[in-house]
């Protein structure tokens, strides 16, 4: 049995027969987690336990679990920084900042597949233009170089602890104002301007062996009137073509706002997966969820399964007791303590949310 083209979310912090029956489906391939799902350690590690035990090829399981306002995980989790809090760093110690990404990667990757979680949807590789609040403090940094380096860092910590990265949100997200959960953002900006700013971060991570990419639901008209999830020309042309990605391509969620675009939610997946992704998400809409699986006819290509294929996570994880009792994570707790930590706070107040729906 291989893996379905879909990632859709669960109710609560245990499965319910309605869970299982949508999770069984053969359209199914993945579960993306919220702050919802989670109570503790133990029914976390449970949680993704069961997720897996229900197909003889394992579900995928994902979550937003960047750091900062986005860590859907947090009582008995390390409290990860906010991006920025490194790239404010950047400026007067570039390898101490490098040092610090790839810490708080290994952090971030090593306590999530200690729980059973394959991957996290980071890092965010968007440049920070100061205009957009939705991006806000998860970027890294203005500077396209800065972006990069310390994105490569952060991945390279996630795979020291087994996890593949997922670069988000292609070509860019930034230098919009609107957020894509409540409208359609436009940048009007030519590709030029683009590639010589906010495609740079994607097209070196690229280079450096980044496993998997997530479009926004940004429409940049100058390029395709489609945004950019939907779009032929940013996947197929731009991205595996000309930057030469032979990574997973995961849509963002398809029950956004900025993906209404495309009609309704069996041609919003219908359109994503014909564009180019590997793996739609549909999130927080079970109705709309059992509408696709009922309805969506796909020829889903054999490449495409081998891509999702490669984002489980490294098998047999050090357990928690393990990953105390060693002197990387020990050394890494150390380093990151305090980082960003009155952003951090700050960030609580603010609802987590990120581009795959509600917590």
């Amino acid at each position: 049995m291989t893996l379905g083209p879909l990632m859709l979310d669960v109710a609560g912090t245990e499965l319910t027969a309605d869970d299982r029956r949508r999770l069984s489906h053969p359209l199914v391939g993945g579960v993306i987690l919220f702050s919802r799902n989670y109570r503790d350690p133990a029914q976390l590690a449970a949680l993704t336990a069961e997720i897996h035990a229900l197909k003889s090829a394992p579900l995928l399981i994902g979550v937003d679990h960047e750091g900062g306002r986005v860590q859907r995980f947090r009582e008995g989790f390390t409290r990860l920084p906010p991006m920025r809090a490194i790239g404010e760093i950047w400026d007067t110690h570039p390898q101490r900042a490098r040092e610090l990404a790839r810490e708080t990667g290994y952090l971030l990757a090593s306590e999530l597949r200690a729980h059973g979680v394959d991957f996290s949807f980071a890092p965010v590789l968007d440049l920070d233009y100061g205009a957009s609040s939705v991006i806000g403090d998860r970027a890294f940094h203005g500077d396209p170089h800065a972006v990069f380096e310390l994105g490569q860092a952060v991945m390279l910590g996630m795979k020291d602890a087994g996890m593949a990265a997922c670069g988000k949100h292609f070509p860019g997200h930034g230098f919009v104002v609107a957020d894509s959960h409540v409208a359609v953002p436009v940048d009007e900006r030519s590709l030029a301007a683009i590639t010589v700013a906010d495609l740079v971060p994607f097209r070196l991570m690229i280079e450096a062996g980044l496993a998997a990419i997530m479009p926004a639901h940004v429409v940049y008209p100058q390029v395709d009137d489609r945004p950019a999830g939907f779009s032929r020309i940013w996947l197929q042309q731009l991205l595996r073509r000309q930057l030469g990605f032979d990574g997973t391509i995961f849509s963002d969620d398809l029950c956004m706002a900025g993906a209404a675009v495309a009609g309704g939610v069996v041609e919003r997946v219908a359109a994503a997966l014909d564009a180019g992704c590997d793996m739609a998400l549909v999130c927080n809409r079970p109705d709309l969820a059992d509408e696709v699986l009922a309805r969506l006819q796909v020829d889903w290509p054999a490449p495409a399964r081998a891509r999702l294929a490669r984002m489980h996570g490294h098998p047999h994880p050090p357990t928690m007791t393990a990953l105390r009792e060693s002197a990387r994570y020990v050394s890494a707790l150390h380093h990151i303590a305090g980082l960003g930590q009155d952003s951090a706070d700050l960030n609580l107040q603010i609802d987590p949310t990120d581009y795959c729906g509600r917590a």
